[in-house]
């Protein structure tokens, strides 16, 4: 005696779309704010060079330097750019 199991077919698996988009998004919407301090904060230490501000937060090691914190701005700003155009491809 045979039996046979008939399933219905279920939708198909597309690998193509394997792309988390919803946490490039959310990863984006959090490097703009900590890209903004950062700049925030070399400012602030570059006021300080120039007796414009009080004394900065960090006054020895690398993070005392306000090309430090510019570049740190840079980099969070262009990876949450990237991060944008990776969540939203058809906003082009």
């Amino acid at each position: 005696m045979k039996v046979k199991i008939r399933l219905a077919k279920g939708p198909h698996v597309k690998r193509e779309g394997t792309r988390n988009q919803r946490l490039a998004l959310g990863s984006a919407a959090l490097l703009t704010p900590f890209s903004l301090m950062a700049f925030v904060l070399g400012v602030w230490r570059l006021a300080a060079d120039m007796n414009w501000a009080k004394e900065f937060a960090f006054t020895e090691g690398p993070l005392s330097h306000w090309q430090v914190w510019m570049a740190a701005g840079f980099i969070l700003q262009v990876a949450a750019v990237l991060l944008n155009r990776y969540g939203n491809p058809s906003a082009e």
